[in-house]
């Protein structure tokens, strides 16, 4: 069993379809698995979804999932991201709005939970140090917990004294072993490392392997091409800015 691990796509049809095909390459998939925040900064909401739902699926809410369908607040949004949520949500067909609104804040599949922020939070914490990993493993039900929203790839493991964050290498292969884990693949559509190529993860599990183990990967895309969508829908300059360099 393999899945593809995608978060914080955000609006950019380009770098997901990059990601999917580099995945593909690398030995395939059978079903994704996507962390939250498919839409909103990006030029093509709605292509994305279309392309994640041709796939079998399991997928959460992120933040701006909700804010551009109008039911998550969007006040603390600095003005380009509230911008572009306003916009996202007048880009949305009425399939595209149900199948959103339908989005669980937490799901699982197998011996993974899926959630866009945290346990604690799901919409809306940024899981980056020890106090909240801790706080979701406190809730964590299975063995695995994955996250997103921050837009920065790491690993982080449950110690007996607490949990300690681990590098997340680029073409690293992670054997999951009997302690907890939670992983953040980073972000498709908008990295934020400093890195401007969308970053994903793949879960890899053979027949008489007990845990399986994770890989990360990134791969190149023509972001002068969704920078020009951009453009051409009148997002915000920094926006388009940018993914020139991951941040």
């Amino acid at each position: 069993m393999r899945a593809l691990i995608v978060s914080d796509i955000h609006s950019n049809l380009t770098a997901l379809e990059a990601v999917i095909a580099d995945a593909q390459r690398r030995g395939g998939f059978d079903e994704i698995w996507c962390l939250g925040d498919t839409v909103g900064y990006g030029p093509e909401p709605g292509a994305c979804l279309e392309l994640l739902q041709g796939y079998p699926l399991v997928s959460v809410a992120g933040n701006h999932d909700r804010a551009a369908l109008n039911v998550e607040d969007s006040a603390d949004f600095n003005n380009a991201a509230a911008y572009s949520a306003v916009w996202t949500g007048q880009q949305l067909s009425e399939a595209h709005r149900t199948f959103l609104s339908g989005l669980p804040e937490v799901a699982t599949s197998g011996d993974f939970t899926l959630v866009h922020g945290s346990l604690r939070a799901p919409l809306r914490e940024y899981l980056l140090n020890e106090e909240a990993a801790a706080s979701t493993f406190a809730r964590l039900t299975t063995a695995f917990c994955l996250v997103g929203h921050s837009h920065l790839p790491f690993l982080c493991r449950e110690n007996r004294d607490g949990p300690s964050f681990v590098e997340f290498t680029e073409d690293g292969v992670f054997p999951l072993d009997e302690l907890r884990w939670i992983a953040n693949p980073g972000s498709v559509g908008q990295p934020r490392d400093y890195d401007p190529r969308p970053s994903y993860a793949l879960f890899s599990r053979v027949e008489n392997e007990q845990k399986g183990a994770l890989e990360r990967h990134r791969v190149e895309y023509d972001r002068t091409s969704t920078q020009e969508k951009m453009r051409q829908a009148g997002l915000p300059r920094s926006l388009i800015e940018r993914l020139d360099h991951g941040v």
